[in-house]
């Protein structure tokens, strides 16, 4: 019977081994993961902040308490005009 366990060099040489890998041609979308709604961002938030923020509503929260803050925009102006 053959040896199954390509020997270290090999298996460099040729990178994965068979078993793992991946045909992405025969891939499909996981049914079992939740779409967004529509008009809805979804953002990847740092480790940090999401130790202080749990739930969404609680990143909005803080997010419009923020932009009630913020002075209001101007008509007309835009980050382009105001460039040299």
């Amino acid at each position: 019977m053959k040896n199954s366990i390509p020997k270290e060099g090999a298996a460099i040489i040729r990178g994965l081994r068979p078993e793992y890998r991946f045909d992405y041609r025969k891939a499909k979308p996981n049914r079992f993961a939740g779409q967004p709604d529509e008009g809805r961002v979804v953002v990847v938030l740092d480790p940090d902040v999401s130790e202080v923020f749990h739930t969404p509503d609680s990143v909005n929260e803080a997010l419009r308490a923020l932009i009630k803050t913020m002075p209001p925009k101007r008509r007309g102006s835009d980050l382009k005009s105001r460039r040299p």
